[in-house]
């Protein structure tokens, strides 16, 4: 496994002004498109949740996605997918949120979680924590129980861990 010798930082572009003036956007497609990379963040995300008898792993659309499954896949869990208010067919449960430039809505299916379920929740990015928030809202609305959190990048300066206290809480980065 090559987590202590990745330089995961170097493969993290800042984008200025994205998606509105003042923002920084950080950018993981360099990272996703680095094989060795990519696949030793999913084993270093996996890493302090291995024997926790996480049940699912539930994502936060879109980029929570691209770790949620793969990991999913290397803890033998289910994967769950969190979206945009409106993208899921089924019944849901929803939760209201702010971010560092609007206001969103995400859901879940009713029936995606047991109430037995342990649950790995997962995103590409922790800034305010407000996305992070309503996620966790969700999953406590589905009656299952959060196993801990896990983000590739945390913007420390940002605060989002305090939005998240009482969680187990895991960055593979913070800037």
């Amino acid at each position: 496994m090559a987590t202590e010798s990745t330089d995961y930082r170097s493969l993290i572009r800042d984008i200025p002004d994205f998606p509105q003036a003042g923002i920084m956007f950080r950018d993981i497609t360099p990272l996703l498109g680095d094989a060795e990379a990519y696949r030793a963040s999913i084993q270093a995300l996996a890493e302090p949740f291995r024997g926790a008898g996480i049940d699912q792993v539930a994502a936060i659309e879109a980029r929570g996605y691209m770790l949620g499954c793969p990991l999913a896949v290397e803890l033998g869990a289910g994967f769950v997918p969190i979206r945009k208010l409106g993208k899921l067919p089924f019944e849901t449960f929803q939760a209201e949120y702010s971010l560092e430039y609007g206001e969103a809505v995400i859901e879940i299916h009713r029936d995606a979680l047991l109430a037995h379920h342990r649950v790995l929740l997962i995103d590409d990015v922790l800034a305010t924590g407000g996305t992070m928030a309503a996620a966790i809202n969700l999953i406590e609305q589905s009656g299952a129980t959060i196993a801990g959190v896990a983000v590739l990048v945390e913007l420390g300066a940002l605060g989002g861990r305090e939005a998240l206290v009482g969680q187990d809480l895991f960055s593979l980065i913070t800037l």
